[in-house]
C-alpha cells in the first residue's frame, strides 16, 4: 500500500498547455528514457517499470496537461496537437537530445506527432497499445466525445461509477483496488469531472489522420508492443501498425489486456528493456 501512495512528480514546467509535473529517476549519467501514458491516466501507471528502468538508466516521467497532477482548466487544449508540442517543450527543457522514449495509448500518438511533425528525435521508440490507426475510441468514448456537455452534468456518484467502470474495462484480469482508486482519484470533484470529459471531447481522429501515411517514413528502431487481450484497441492493430513501420519488431503479451502495465507488468519490462538496450 505505501508503495501505491508513493508516486510524486516533485518538479513542475510552465508548458503552453499550463503546468506539467514531472520528475526524473536513476543516475543523471546513465541513458535517458522517457515514459508517456495514455488517456484517461497518467504517469502512475509507469510507476513499476520507471523504478526497474532507473537502476540502470535516467528516466523521465510526467503527467500531460490536463491529466494526473498537472493543471486542468476550462478552455484547456489537451487535444493529441497540444500534447505533441508539450512533448517537444519539455525534450528541450530536460535538454534531451535523442532520449529513448516509451509511450502507452494516447502518448503513442503523442510520441508519433512529435518526431513526425516537430523534429524530435529518438535513439529508439517502443510503442505500446498506441492510439496510431484509423478509427480509434470505443463506442462509449466516441458516444462521450459527441455528447461531452450532457455527461460534464452527470451526478457525482453517476460519474464516479461511469469512470471506476471505464478504467476498469482497460485490464484483462482486473486491477486491484487500491490502483482503481489511484487512477480515478484525479478525475472526481467537479473540477477533475469537468476535464475527464474536455479530453474525451478534444480526442479527435484528424490528429492521428494527419500523421498515419507518415509512418513508413520512420527511420528508427520500433518495437510495437501489445496486449493480447486489448478490449480498447484490437491485437490486429498491433500487426498492421507494425506492417506500416519498416523494420518494426512486434511484440505480443498473453493475459494482457490494455492496461498492459498493471497486467503483466515483469513481461512488458523485460521485453521493453531487451530491446532498448
Amino acid at each position: 500500500m505505501d508503495a501505491l501512495r508513493d508516486w510524486e512528480l516533485s518538479k513542475t514546467f510552465d508548458s503552453t498547455s499550463g503546468e506539467v509535473r514531472w520528475d526524473r529517476l536513476g543516475d543523471p549519467s546513465a541513458p535517458s528514457v522517457v515514459l508517456l501514458h495514455g488517456t484517461p491516466f497518467s504517469s502512475y501507471v509507469w510507476r513499476s517499470i520507471a523504478r526497474a528502468f532507473a537502476v540502470h538508466h535516467q528516466v523521465f516521467v510526467w503527467d500531460m496537461p490536463g491529466y494526473g497532477a498537472s493543471a486542468k482548466f476550462e478552455g484547456q487544449d489537451v487535444s493529441l496537437a497540444a500534447q505533441g508540442r508539450v512533448f517537444t517543450e519539455l525534450l528541450d527543457h530536460w535538454g534531451l537530445s535523442e532520449p529513448l522514449v516509451v509511450a502507452h495509448d494516447f502518448g503513442g500518438a503523442v510520441s508519433l506527432r512529435a518526431h513526425l511533425l516537430h523534429g524530435a528525435r529518438y535513439r529508439r521508440l517502443a510503442l505500446v497499445d498506441p492510439v496510431a490507426l484509423a478509427p480509434w475510441g470505443s463506442p462509449f468514448f466516441r458516444l462521450v466525445g459527441e455528447h461531452f456537455k450532457v455527461f460534464e452534468q452527470l451526478p457525482p456518484n453517476l460519474h464516479h461509477a461511469l469512470v471506476r467502470e471505464y478504467i476498469s474495462s482497460a485490464s484483462s484480469p482486473g486491477l486491484q483496488p487500491a490502483v482503481l482508486d489511484r487512477l480515478v482519484e484525479p478525475w472526481l470533484g467537479d473540477h477533475g469531472q469537468r476535464a475527464f470529459y474536455r479530453q474525451i471531447a478534444q480526442a479527435d481522429q484528424r490528429f492521428t489522420d494527419e500523421i498515419q501515411g507518415d509512418y513508413g517514413s520512420i527511420a528508427l528502431p520500433v518495437l510495437v508492443c501489445w496486449g493480447e487481450d486489448d478490449r480498447w484497441i484490437p491485437v490486429a492493430r498491433a500487426h498492421e501498425l507494425a506492417g506500416r513501420i519498416p523494420a518494426a519488431e512486434l511484440r505480443v503479451l498473453p493475459g494482457a489486456g490494455h492496461l498492459v502495465q498493471e497486467d503483466t507488468p515483469a513481461e512488458l519490462t523485460a521485453a521493453l528493456l531487451s530491446f532498448l538496450t
